[in-house]
């Protein structure tokens, strides 16, 4: 019975360990360039947590253009797939600024994806990216922060990120299919 509850305990132990936070700094002020983001698919296992950290030195509206995962198949679904933004560092987490968002499927016209976004203004400081969840499969994902300067944001600016995000998801989707279709093929 003892060895039956410490192999239990190594194996969670592992587990645990393969999915650690994986950190990315933006540095300051991200733009939309700079702050593309993802974890690669068939990367993540089981339960995960990852923090992206930037730094803003004025007021911003900081947007999350999209976070997604597209799956070619349903064992690749993300289940609590989620986000948040907190000011502060992860060591020392602050006030939650947005969310928590829980990511919705289907994405748009993609049926097998789910997703979420969201924007916020925020003042001069430290704030970080919090993405969680339990992978299945082959899972992954990607998205994109951009931060704007407050008084020199126009609308239409929000509306090209949009539409960048939008098309990032149909690249990916194609991609998703093309790989299981080649392994599919194998």
């Amino acid at each position: 019975m003892r060895k039956l509850l410490l192999a239990t305990v190594a194996l969670l132990g592992l587990s645990f360990s393969a999915n650690a936070a994986t950190i990315q700094d933006f540095g300051l002020d991200p733009t939309s360039a700079g702050g593309a983001f993802n974890h690669s698919l068939g990367a993540l296992t089981g339960l995960f947590d990852d923090q992206y950290t930037f730094h803003l030195d004025h007021v911003a509206t900081l947007t999350i253009a999209s976070v997604t995962n597209v799956f070619a198949q349903n064992s690749d679904f993300i289940t609590g797939f989620h986000g948040s933004v907190f000011a502060g560092t992860p060591a020392l987490p602050g006030a939650q600024v947005i969310g928590p968002v829980a990511a919705t499927s289907p994405c748009g016209f993609i049926t097998l994806c789910q997703g979420f976004a969201g924007s916020a203004i925020l003042a001069a400081g430290d704030y970080f990216l919090d993405i969680g969840g339990f992978a299945n499969g082959t899972s992954g994902y990607g998205g994109n922060l951009a931060t704007f300067a407050t008084a020199e944001t126009p609308i239409p600016a929000t509306i090209w990120l949009f539409a960048s995000g939008i098309g990032g998801l149909g690249a990916l989707g194609r991609w998703r299919k093309k790989k299981a279709a080649a392994q599919a093929a194998v």
